[in-house]
């Protein structure tokens, strides 16, 4: 007999990830994937990581594997503290809370800041997997107006300030459309948030992805006491690890370990003491100017091939640093059907409208170039730019029914 449940009205509005589908068709091998947001399998330091779990098993095997305290592992809490401890402010370990990737730390987010039509403000568009942890919690989304500069902080109007929980941005290379937010605006954006009284979240996965290697001050840094700040070694070691953390003002910070505690008691202890192995004597400052070279190398490639094989009338950012490039077709394109087409010519993207919180805009998509070798992005690009290309002239010349 078949077992009867009945499903919450939280678990009956969940729907799956759009890119998580489109992931199921590019794990064909015919496939030329520009679609998941994964990092270079090429930067992964194996042996490095090797290294650090046999250190791990011969030093302290027993404690690896017992459970270890919510907040994470102390000295790698220590080591995060210091790492982010520059542009003149102090960040404690005690603001340091080890998450189960940086997906958690959304979710604990929104279990701690969010009651049903909670004012949340995002950027236009946003990071579709801050959009899908967030709904659970029945927010109402206020978009921020944005440019190819990230938030445009002279269109925040204390209206749209008042009463927000809190807003979420991705100050550095943002997912999707790769743009990075100048110094002046990320000021003015810390300032304006600070007199609303409206907690800023900063999620960085790609702050170190600089292609040219120089980095901006955090939003972190600029107000410690009104940032929560989202960091990741899954850009920068490896996303099998599934460790990311967050950085809180401390009475925010005890509530987020209270969630956690019920969410999953802690992350996996191997894993964060693997971690600090590894990264605790400098590895990272070794390892990053690799993945930068590798990422400029390959953004490049796509950029060329976008100005080869793209018409004019189709506009795209070159970013500085990060994993996308996001593109912008003539209205009337509707990336989501042209995305048919190209899995048909074994070519995949992520459609730009699901990373809208409200008014999508269906001309836009986004690409990702690093796991793609050179010789797959020429042939990518060209089909995808024909693809394009039969679009907009049946938009021009529509044929009569």
């Amino acid at each position: 007999m078949t077992a009867k449940f009945t499903l919450s009205k939280r678990a009956q509005a969940l729907t799956s990830s759009a890119i998580r589908e489109i992931l199921k068709v590019t794990e064909r091998p015919e496939v030329i994937s520009f679609a998941g947001g994964l990092p270079s399998p090429a930067t992964f330091p194996i042996e490095r990581m090797r290294w650090a779990t046999d250190k791990v098993f011969d030093e302290c095997a027993q404690a690896a594997l017992q459970y270890g305290p919510t907040e994470g592992f102390t000295p790698l809490r220590e080591w995060i503290a210091r790492r982010n401890s520059k542009h003149g402010v102090t960040i404690r370990p005690s603001q340091v809370m080890i998450t189960t990737g940086s997906q958690q730390g959304l979710d604990l987010l929104g279990k701690v800041l969010i009651d049903p039509g909670s004012k949340v403000l995002v950027e236009t568009p946003s990071y579709l997997g801050a959009l899908q942890a967030y709904s659970l919690f029945e927010p109402q989304f206020s978009p921020m107006q944005t440019d190819e500069n990230g938030i445009v902080t002279d269109a925040l109007t204390a209206e749209q300030l008042k009463d927000a929980r809190f807003m979420y941005c991705l100050p550095n290379f943002q997912n999707p459309t790769g743009r990075r937010m100048p110094l002046e605006r990320r000021q003015d954006l810390v300032k304006k948030a600070t007199e609303a009284g409206v907690l800023v979240v900063e999620d960085d996965p790609y702050g170190e992805l600089s292609y040219q290697g120089e980095q901006l001050p955090s939003l972190l840094s600029m107000n410690p006491d009104n940032v929560v700040y989202m960091g990741s070694f899954s850009k920068v070691l490896a996303p099998g690890l599934r460790l990311g953390y967050l950085i809180a003002p401390e009475e925010l910070h005890g509530k987020l370990v209270q969630a956690k505690q019920a969410a999953d008691l802690h992350t996996p202890s191997f894993s964060q003491r693997i971690v600090y192995e590894a990264v605790q004597d400098g590895f990272l400052d070794r390892h990053i100017p690799e993945i930068r070279t590798l990422y400029g190398h390959q953004c490049e490639l796509m950029v060329s091939a976008l100005e080869r094989y793209f018409p004019a009338e189709a506009q795209w950012n070159r970013p500085a640093g990060g994993m996308f490039i996001w593109v912008t077709l003539p209205e009337g394109v509707d990336t989501t059907a042209l995305l048919t087409k190209a899995i048909e010519q074994h070519v995949a993207f992520v459609p730009g409208a699901p990373f809208f919180a409200a008014n999508p805009q269906p001309n836009t998509l986004r690409l990702s170039f690093v796991t793609v070798p050179a010789e797959k992005i020429e042939l990518g690009m060209q089909k995808l730019g024909a693809l394009v290309k039969a679009e907009i002239a049946g938009i021009k010349s529509p044929v009569a029914a």
